[in-house]
């Protein structure tokens, strides 16, 4: 009787299932023998996709990047495209918060992770900001995002209210509320970090930039302060 036959070893289904294998038991399960044993295979047979544990993260974080909606940048004026992009990019983090410390460490050689940055300094740019700024304001967004998505502040605290009873903390009597209501407690701090930020940017803005990237060609004008 013949064997069944294996399914074929692509790049694909290593990162897929990486994927699944950090999702569910976070970075630290991750490695080439125990993806071999969930594919399989033996572990050189990896070698022949990917070089190192660390190109196969990559590869994941690449794969969530693709998730993120950088064609804002291209429609929105850079306020909205802001917003747009920082939802957009919290929540593809947020459905994968375990490979957000990967990730964090910035782009390095990830096409994606690179077409994202681009996108957002290349978009800051053309609105006018100088380039420092630009670079400023996407390190900026980077920590507001990835902050969030890494950990529910709300579930940070224990549901049991004898922990707050003692005259040590009180102003956390409600404290062991706010687990009950994490969504509206993350989701409410992040959005109101993100307005806060885009507000206090647009005030920079026309510190900086003001009315110069709008006027008419031709039309002289003091070159803009940097700052």
């Amino acid at each position: 009787m013949p064997r069944p036959r294996q399914a074929l070893l692509t790049r694909q289904r290593i990162i897929d299932t990486a994927a699944e294998l950090i999702d569910t038991e976070g970075l630290d399960a991750v490695s080439t023998r125990r993806l071999a044993a969930q594919l399989g295979v033996r572990g050189p047979s990896l070698y022949n996709h990917f070089p190192n544990k660390d190109a196969i993260l990559d590869a994941v974080a690449d794969e969530i990047t693709a998730d993120v909606d950088i064609g804002c940048f291209a429609t929105h004026e850079w306020p909205d495209a802001l917003r747009v992009w920082g939802r957009s990019y919290r929540a593809a983090l947020a459905a994968h918060p375990h490979i957000v410390p990967h990730l964090a460490r910035g782009p390095g050689r990830r096409p994606r992770a690179l077409a994202m940055a681009d996108a957002v300094y290349g978009g800051l740019v053309r609105a006018g900001w100088p380039p420092a700024r630009a670079t400023h304001i996407g390190a900026l967004m980077r920590y507001l995002v990835a902050g969030s998505a890494l950990g529910s502040f709300a579930r940070g605290f224990a549901s049991d209210p004898a922990i707050y009873i003692s005259s040590d903390y009180p102003h956390l009597g409600q404290a062991h509320r706010l687990a009950a209501h994490q969504h509206e407690v993350d989701e409410g701090a992040f959005e109101l970090g993100l307005e806060a930020v885009i507000r206090g940017l647009q005030i920079t803005y026309e510190e900086v930039v003001g009315g110069a990237h709008h006027r008419p060609h031709g039309t002289e004008s003091s070159a803009p302060t940097r700052r």
